[in-house]
């Protein structure tokens, strides 16, 4: 089943409405809707946002459309999990560790604004290097730090792949990610694996799996700072569910988690939590819950916070999202050129992460079509939405 067809059953039964319901809101034949629900056909943009209306999706159907034309480029979704296999299975020497270990962070804090499919190409070389590494016994402590090594890669990897829109790739890449964390009883990586489950759950409209996934990993591990990122991911769930009380505790508990936890020697590090990064999670979790002037704040400190004095952007993924963001805000006040204008300039920076653009995207593709459907603006916006996988 597509990510489309899942959603639009998965809605349909939460709001109880029929095949043949839908089929009489949107005027299009229930064999077809079926056929699509059922992922035998593909929706038509037409189709994607009169069901978003009709089911109250406030988007998500418009952005898992989209994001089911860039599952397609999905080709080998056994390619990196392959390489996992192997690296588990050898009796894979110690080789430089230390140089393995600084290659694996500098890969990381590379991942918010390298090219994405360089930075997979790389990263899965060296887990290659790992996996083809002296085969000889070693000792049970340079065992284990190659498997580290290749847990950390592995979660990097899975991002990349779920940036792509590479969705199956990502699931296996993450699944094999905790089977490494598992094996090394490495308690940290284990943990990421819970918190990037529920960031694909939210970009899925998994919303009380993403919950689920995050308090696991907070029971998996309480003492170090990814607990704040579980807390965050937890905190835009329940934005979405309308929770605004519990995104304010949940944000309120993660700010003083924060607070206490030492100042990363790599701030810009994926796996690592930063201030910054806690604003930019702030910013996601008060628009989903419709908090449009903490959003916009947040928003706003999201770009100057990821702009250097030189003008350049070091962050164009945290960019994009706020740029997004403020046009949302924008077009429920009824800002249509702000509106339009932040959308497209958010489509088109370096660096994207397909699913996390798609969500806002949609919410404001369908904020454009409530007011100003017709609109040279919207369809100018709709045009370079087409382009962005």
């Amino acid at each position: 089943m597509t990510a489309f067809g899942e959603m639009l059953r998965r809605l349909r039964a939460e709001r109880e409405v029929t095949l043949s319901g839908l089929a009489r809101t949107t005027h299009y034949n229930k064999g077809y809707l079926s056929k699509i629900e059922r992922g035998l056909q593909r929706p038509t943009e037409d189709v994607a946002r009169l069901c978003d209306a009709a089911l109250e999706a406030r988007g998500d159907l418009v952005a898992a459309a989209h994001l089911d034309i860039a599952a397609l480029r999905d080709a080998q979704p056994w390619q990196t999990t392959d390489l996992l296999r192997r690296i588990q299975a050898s009796d894979t020497a110690s080789c430089t560790l230390d140089a393995l270990q600084a290659t694996v962070t500098q890969l990381c804090c590379e991942y918010p604004y390298r090219d994405a499919g360089e930075l997979i190409n790389e990263a899965r070389d060296w887990l290659r290097h790992i996996a083809q590494v002296l085969r000889k016994p070693t000792g049970l402590r340079q065992h284990r730090e190659l498997l580290v090594s290749a847990g950390w890669l592995a979660l990097l990897v899975a991002c990349l792949e779920y940036d792509l829109g590479l969705r199956t790739s990502a699931q296996a890449t993450r699944a094999a990610a905790r089977q490494l964390a598992e094996e090394a009883e490495h308690s940290e990586i284990l943990a990421w694996t819970h918190e990037v489950a529920s960031w694909f759950a939210l970009t899925q409209r998994r919303y009380q799996d993403t919950v689920n996934e995050a308090r696991a990993g907070q029971e998996a591990n309480a003492s170090d700072p990814v607990v704040v990122q579980l807390v965050a991911q937890e905190a835009k769930a329940l934005g979405r569910l309308h929770d605004t009380r519990g995104v304010r505790i949940a944000l309120d508990r993660g700010r003083r988690l924060l607070d206490a936890a030492s100042v990363p020697d790599r701030p810009e590090h994926h796996f690592v939590v930063d201030p910054n990064k806690w604003v930019f999670y702030a910013m996601d979790a008060y628009r989903l819950a419709g908090e449009d002037g903490l959003a916009e704040e947040y928003a706003q400190q999201v770009l100057a916070n990821s702009t250097g004095p030189d003008n350049v952007e070091h962050a164009p993924m945290r960019i994009a999202e706020a740029r997004l963001t403020l046009a949302v805000v924008a077009a429920r006040r009824g800002e249509l050129e702000q509106a339009t204008t932040l959308g497209i300039t958010a489509l088109r920076g370096p660096r994207k992460s397909l699913p996390s653009l798609l969500m806002v995207a949609g919410e404001l593709d369908v904020e454009l079509d409530r007011r100003y459907p017709s609109e040279p603006a919207t369809i100018a916006f709709r045009d370079a939405l087409r382009l962005v996988h």
